[in-house]
């Protein structure tokens, strides 16, 4: 069984841990985060990057697991770091899930409980496919991205790096979506976007 440490120890941290456990392809050796002063989380321990021996970095494998809400700033810095440091990263797929044999996904990313991912889809490195989204044929999702809770994202569109969907919302298809570009929850967006762009309702 593959050892992997997870990176955050917050809520979204608790659902990796769900995932995880019922994916039974891993071991979780422990979680990191200098913000917490509990001992466990959900019975695994917190540890530290310098208490991993160098020599075993090879055999761990590490998941961002802090939550991304908007800015990938965090995330993509502790990708970053993890690689730094020697460390591999995999993807992690719910069973509860359905992703198409079809579909590339990058490694750092997670695919939540009842997601599916259809035929021709492309997701980048350390993304969020959160619970219950949607993401249909031929999409193609840039690294450091959350697509949120029940998301859907229609065929042919595309979401470059560093972009977040809010909750429920809806892409049409083929709609092209620049980087660092920000959806909010329950939207309808029907024309392409630019980078860097907060889109209002």
């Amino acid at each position: 069984m593959k050892k992997i440490i997870l990176v955050g120890a917050g809520g979204h941290a608790k659902s990796c841990i769900d995932i995880i456990e019922k994916t039974n392809h891993f071991k979780i050796i422990g979680l990191i985060d200098k913000k917490f002063k509990k001992k466990r989380i959900n019975n695994y321990p917190l540890v530290k990057f310098n208490k991993v021996k160098k020599s075993n970095k090879n055999i761990f494998y590490l998941l961002i697991c802090i939550g991304q809400i908007v800015k990938s700033n965090l995330r993509k810095k502790l990708f970053k770091e993890g690689i730094r440091k020697g460390y591999k990263f995999t993807k992690i797929i719910s069973p509860n899930s359905y992703v198409s044999p079809k579909a590339k996904i990058g490694n750092g990313t997670i695919v939540m409980h009842g997601v599916i991912v259809n035929a021709g889809v492309v997701i980048g490195k350390n993304c969020i496919i959160n619970s219950k989204s949607l993401i249909e044929h031929d999409v193609t999702i840039g690294d450091h991205c959350h697509i949120s809770t029940g998301a859907i994202l229609n065929g042919g569109a595309s979401l470059k790096d560093d972009s977040f969907i809010g909750s429920g919302s809806i892409i049409k298809e083929g709609v092209k979506i620049g980087k660092k570009t920000i959806i909010p929850a329950n939207v309808f967006v029907n024309k392409n976007l630019k980078d860097n762009l907060v889109y209002k309702k």
